[in-house]
């Protein structure tokens, strides 16, 4: 590190590219200087609107991102993209982290793009993708997209991140309202049915039309739209901006933004409380050695784990008395 750790702040803030990418870097592999970094950025985040792209593998959330990322470009913003794939078996990296797809918008310095590994975390999003969308959004970012990995009913984490949610379906799935229903079906603020072209797209449309009729209001009061897209083309593509900024218009209006967030930040806080907590109690008490009399314990029926996981943690918190 040949940066102070505030000139390395001064240098993210100023959009300079290497030094986002050392920051990324920083925080994915858990560096404490990511974390000095994060506090320096913070007062200077919270500015971007931050969209999530979600839906089944074959959807076309790489094609939408890119288009997206394009038109928000053309009308003068800054953009991020975090892009979530599935991890590596062999390298533990992001499996198309090359981001082919994407290479349209590799010449645009305007455009930064970072693929993410889930690193077998749950709910679509990679465990950091928090941090790099606050480093993106200190950096300068007026829009950043997240494309999730697009795993299915849990992905729904992307909702308590993004100020405004995309869920992608396409025609010639199978039941695709029921196969969604019971999880990502019910975070979208904007449908978009790609690929349209497809046999299949009407008949999509109105299964999602009656769904959201038979669905209990929101209690935000918005309905979100159904918009028809072929995300190859383009076409559709003005539509689907248009609904999103629709979007963020009602929620400015009605103070939406600031719920969500303030939703956000008190799961975010109890997220990092619940992490830092863990790391105290392993460090502290939970040696080898230890952990290994807590299992025989456990293994012999000598006390409970719920008694024991409660006389660890006291003990733990007590140390620091």
């Amino acid at each position: 590190m040949t940066d102070s750790i505030q000139t390395w702040a001064e240098k993210v803030l100023a959009g300079d590219r290497r030094a986002i990418a050392r920051a990324i870097s920083a925080v994915e592999c858990g560096d404490s200087l990511g974390t000095e970094l994060l506090k320096r950025l913070f007062s200077a985040s919270g500015k971007a609107q931050v969209i999530g792209v979600t839906g089944s593998p074959g959807t076309g959330k790489s094609t939408l991102v890119e288009k997206l990322a394009g038109a928000y470009r053309a009308a003068g913003a800054r953009v991020g993209i975090v892009a979530v794939d599935p991890t590596s078996p062999f390298s533990g990296g992001a499996l198309l982290g090359d981001r082919i797809r994407m290479q349209s918008l590799a010449s645009d310095k305007e455009i930064y793009i970072r693929s993410m590994a889930t690193r077998g975390h749950l709910g679509g999003l990679a465990p950091t993708t928090h941090d790099v969308v606050a480093i993106l959004d200190a950096a300068g970012c007026d829009v950043v997209l997240i494309e999730t990995v697009g795993v299915g009913q849990d992905e729904v984490e992307v909702a308590r991140l993004a100020d405004a949610t995309v869920l992608l379906l396409v025609p010639g799935m199978g039941d695709d309202v029921q196969t969604f229903k019971a999880g990502v079906m019910e975070i979208a603020d904007l449908y978009v049915l790609n690929k349209t072209d497809l046999p299949g797209a009407d008949l999509l449309a109105q299964e999602v039309e009656a769904m959201l009729s038979t669905a209990s209001s929101r209690g935000d009061g918005w309905r979100p739209p159904i918009v028809k897209a072929i995300a190859t083309t383009g076409w559709g593509l003005g539509e689907v901006k248009q609904a999103l900024e629709q979007f963020r218009c009602f929620q400015e209006q009605s103070s939406g933004k600031e719920k969500r967030r303030r939703v956000y930040w008190r799961s975010r806080l109890l997220e990092l409380l619940r992490q830092n907590l863990f790391e105290k109690v392993a460090r502290e008490r939970l040696g080898d050695d230890s952990l290994e009399k807590y299992v025989e314990d456990l293994l012999q029926h000598r006390v409970d784990p719920y008694s024991l996981v409660g006389r660890i943690v006291a003990d733990s918190l007590g140390a620091g008395d």
